[in-house]
């Protein structure tokens, strides 16, 4: 076997992926390479029926036997999977295009265009690498813009670009499609639980919403580097979409990394971690990871949409009894958020914040 081309990196100092990719360097800066247990292997890679898929359509307008159907399929997705795919989901194909078109536009700026935009420490909104926390810990193959889209308040306009020059009417577009999109699948959520529709939207308020752009470059080592670190999302639902046919997204399912192939015009759908806490475990968030490719490079574009940051959450009690037991306690959704950005992505570990223990 071939030894690993690890290049010398200075103290303090994190390299931008694509810079690295312009200098058509083989060699892996050391942070990027990861220990040999985290390392992508061989998954099972699978075909597009083998992630569940959703009509929208049918749940918004179908027969009655179709509303059915694609309701129990909706609720064996969110029991045996966590994710699915949607498709006749209703927000515009021209909108969905604008939007990757005018988030490539940016990734493609000069380094000095996009460092306008810093993402700090502690703080995900701007460009960079997220929750980065330590000199020793090994960072993503992935170059990120991410902001907060609602509440207003909460938005920083000095990290919103102003280049290119559709790309804020176009992110506002888009999250509002996507805002319209989480809203009726948690009424479809609440159905499959047996609730009333709209319980999800009483309970969450003025919600929060935000956009993380992920842009992969192609990477001389796929083999030694994640492109995004394996994790579960805090968020009510995340809805992805993914550009092109270039498999990057895994979902950790029975214990085996399954890679997701994208469906054309399809978005990915997967619950977050707080419908794991107000079902009581019954629809589980899933961990998930990136992986790169070493000639293509891959754009993605993911929304989280969640409670305000004052809501009380804990296990709805229509779905405890002797049987199901409560798993978690209840807890502030915005302290949940200051705890889930402490660290570095670890699995489902911020899950532990609130589960309730036993000995």
């Amino acid at each position: 076997m071939a030894p690993e081309p690890i290049s010398p990196i200075k103290t303090g100092y994190i390299h931008d992926v694509q810079e690295l990719g312009k200098a058509k360097s083989v060699a892996i800066p050391e942070r990027f390479v990861r220990d040999m247990a985290e390392r992508p292997t061989d998954v099972t890679v699978s075909s597009s029926s083998s992630i569940p898929v959703i009509d929208v359509s049918k749940l918004l307008k179908g027969s009655k036997d179709e509303f059915h159907t694609e309701l129990l399929k909706l609720s064996t997705s969110c029991k045996d999977w966590g994710f699915f795919q949607v498709i006749n989901h209703g927000i515009d194909l021209v909108l969905l295009e604008s939007m990757e078109k005018v988030v490539m536009e940016f990734f493609m700026l000069p380094l000095e265009e996009k460092q306008k935009y810093p993402m700090v420490p502690g703080i995900v909104h701007g460009y960079g690498q997220a929750l980065v926390f330590s000199e020793e810990q090994k960072l993503d193959w992935c170059n990120m813009l991410a902001l907060i889209i609602e509440p207003h308040h909460l938005r920083n306009p000095k990290l919103w670009p102003t280049t290119p020059v559709r790309f804020s009417d176009t992110i506002e577009e888009y999250s509002r499609e996507m805002k319209r999109l989480c809203q009726n699948l948690l009424k479809f959520i609440a159905t499959t639980l047996g609730l009333k529709q709209d319980i999800f939207g009483e309970m969450f308020g003025e919600t929060m919403q935000a956009v993380r752009m992920n842009y992969y470059p192609p990477c001389p080592r796929p083999d030694l580097v994640i492109g995004l670190s394996p994790h579960s999302d805090g968020s009510a639902l995340t809805v992805l979409q993914q550009t092109g046919s270039t498999v990057g997204l895994q979902i950790l399912k029975d214990n085996k990394w399954v890679s997701v192939q994208p469906i054309p015009n399809a978005l990915v759908i997967n619950i977050g971690d707080t419908i794991e806490v107000l079902t009581n475990g019954l629809y589980k968030s899933v961990e998930h990871r990136a992986v790169t490719h070493n000639e293509k490079d891959r754009l993605s574009i993911v929304t989280f949409y969640a409670p305000n940051p004052e809501v009380e959450l804990g296990p709805m009690p229509e779905l405890v009894d002797q049987n199901n037991p409560c798993k978690y306690r209840r807890y502030n959704y915005g302290e949940y958020s200051q705890h889930y950005l402490a660290d570095k992505l670890q699995g489902k570990k911020r899950l532990e914040y609130a589960m309730i223990q036993t000995s």
